[in-house]
């Protein structure tokens, strides 16, 4: 069986393995205050350019999107999302399960477009029963996208600039971060994302750890985060875990080498796919891609390879996803378009 069916199929990159089991004996803190999670988080501020930025490790990406946006909502606030964001779709309800309605905008390839963002959160307080209602109190995108797509820094400085005009933080869920960071043409870095959001998180368990990702607030945390995490049953006591998987993905730019390997291995499979006349969905520039499929083709790869269902094309085709991530081999990649 080959499997394509998403980027987080491996378990976790073997350097990460490796200091795991050499210092598996070593006594230190829990929760998140040893001496890995430090330097990990001195790493990061360095690659984001913002010292002092406030870096919180968090078990997952669900417990990480609910978290922050319980944290940083008043009660009768919600969050603005594109239709098809990650917590509007694919989070069971996770953030109205916190008490927040997900306030959704039409998604263009995957995001949201500012002046849209303008004209709702307008709207919004032009309507004098605004007061019954649910209010606009942040905004979340995702780089990369449910699509595979990416924001470019002048979308980013113009969604910056509507959330500065009314007071709203701007949240980017990062799960996927690394392979946004190495697409080809992306113009979007690190230091921009800590200039242009409020917070942001940068994905472990899609790009080589074993789980985890490392929050990052570059004007600082909400007070009292950490018994937000802890409430929501998101806090390690073995806070090391994670620590140390970020220190070690973030020594010698081993996060962003081992996330080219994703795109290349993406850009083979797309060009390969285009020669033998498959049909795409939409044209990802990262490590997704979304290919039409007959419903008779797709059953006759049943067994032989796993991809992700998307969505109903119509009666007689169906969007599969096809996922490459950090550990996928270019050998698997070759038996996969013989296959095809």
């Amino acid at each position: 069986m080959l499997y394509f069916e998403n980027d987080y199929c491996e378990g976790a990159h073997p350097a990460i393995l490796q200091k795991l089991t050499e210092t598996n004996f070593e006594k230190v803190s829990g929760y998140g205050t040893d001496p890995y999670c430090a330097s990990a988080r001195e790493k990061i501020r360095a690659a984001c350019a913002c010292p002092e930025a406030d870096v919180q490790f968090i078990s997952g990406g669900t417990q990480s999107n609910a978290i922050v946006i319980a944290s940083m909502l008043q009660r009768w606030q919600g969050v603005v999302a594109a239709a098809t964001g990650h917590v509007a779709g694919h989070e069971a309800g996770a953030i109205e399960y916190t008490g927040h309605k997900v306030i959704t905008l039409p998604q263009h390839n995957g995001k949201l477009d500012a002046a849209e963002l303008r004209e709702l959160v307008a709207t919004f307080y032009a309507d004098d029963n605004h007061d019954h209602m649910v209010f606009p109190g942040m905004v979340y995108i995702s780089h990369p996208t449910e699509y595979g797509t990416l924001y470019t820094k002048a979308e980013l400085e113009a969604l910056h600039a509507v959330c500065q005009e009314y007071k709203l933080p701007l949240f980017l869920d990062g799960a996927r971060l690394g392979y946004g960071l190495a697409a080809e043409g992306t113009d979007v870095t690190l230091a921009d994302l800590a200039r242009l959001t409020d917070v942001f998180y940068i994905g472990g368990t899609k790009v080589g750890a074993l789980c985890g990702e490392a929050v990052v607030f570059p004007h600082g945390a909400p007070a009292h985060f950490m018994t937000m995490v802890k409430q929501q049953g998101a806090l390690l006591a073995k806070g090391r875990l994670l620590g140390i998987q970020f220190d070690v993905l973030f020594t010698d730019d081993l996060y962003f080498s081992i996330s080219k390997n994703a795109i290349a291995t993406a850009n083979r499979l797309k060009a390969g796919f285009a020669e033998k006349g498959y049909r795409f969905f939409m044209d990802s520039p990262t490590n997704q891609i979304f290919l039409v499929l007959e419903n008779a083709q797709l059953a006759a790869l049943k067994g032989k390879a796993k991809f992700g269902f998307w969505e109903k094309f119509d009666d007689t085709h169906t969007v599969v996803r096809i996922a490459t991530s950090w550990a996928t081999r270019m050998d698997e990649v070759e038996a996969l378009l013989a296959l095809m």
